[in-house]
């Protein structure tokens, strides 16, 4: 274990020297300091705040966060990198990658609770929950609603069962690094709670497919 505490500290020196030698590397960051930016301002639009300079100032944090999110990243990342290069070791590159992916967790959980700290100091709970909702494509209220409409006869207690798993979905889908990942901690927990309502009962592709029959039924009306 010592060995990996040294090796570490190695690949932290290392990746230093690596974002100290990047060609291109500031003009690559201006274009994502755009990406983020135009990204935070149509999130906070959202919210109508009808204040300028206070819907400046929740832009300028979602848009930190985007980025800081993205050092955070970009740090592993060059870490794995240099674990790769330097060590030959099956078992050794597996315990430094180990040990790399818990100190980037370890950073991501203090940056979510600056985040949501410095996003409280400027909105209320539901504006809050609008931002987080708008860095996670709305899949949380989008996905409830469909299992609401899916199965009509979900209990109270099972519906704050699915509403919570999706809340907590949503927690760890806030720091993810890309589309896919954030999505994918949500498919994750929509496979727990397609194994809970199958427990409770449910055949969820009888659901489904009547589900689509009501659908179609309505959309037939419609036109």
């Amino acid at each position: 274990m010592k060995r990996v505490y040294l090796f570490m500290s190695l690949v932290l020196y290392c990746v230093a020297g690596a974002f100290a030698q990047q060609p291109g590397l500031p003009a690559e960051k201006e274009a994502y300091m755009e990406v983020i930016t135009q990204r935070a301002a149509k999130i906070t639009a959202a919210l109508q705040l009808n204040d300028v300079a206070r819907q400046e100032k929740v832009a300028n944090i979602i848009r930190d966060q985007y980025s800081n999110l993205n050092d955070i990243y970009t740090e592993r990342d060059a870490a794995l990198k240099v674990i790769k290069e330097k060590l030959q070791d099956k078992a050794a590159i597996e315990t430094a990658v180990k040990a790399q992916a818990v100190k980037t967790d370890a950073k991501l959980a203090k940056l979510h609770k600056k985040y949501l700290s410095k996003l409280s100091s400027q909105l209320n709970e539901e504006q809050i929950e609008q931002v987080k909702n708008g860095m996670t494509y709305n899949v949380l209220p989008n996905t409830y609603k469909a299992y609401q409409e899916q199965i009509l006869t979900l209990t109270d207690d099972q519906k704050k069962q699915i509403l919570a798993w999706l809340t907590e979905a949503r927690e760890h889908a806030i720091d993810a690094e890309s589309a896919e990942k954030k999505h994918a901690w949500f498919g994750k927990y929509k496979g727990r709670i397609n194994n809970y309502l199958s427990a409770a009962g449910y055949d969820l592709k009888k659901e489904g497919a009547e589900w689509e029959k009501r659908r179609k039924a309505a959309a037939a009306k419609v036109n």
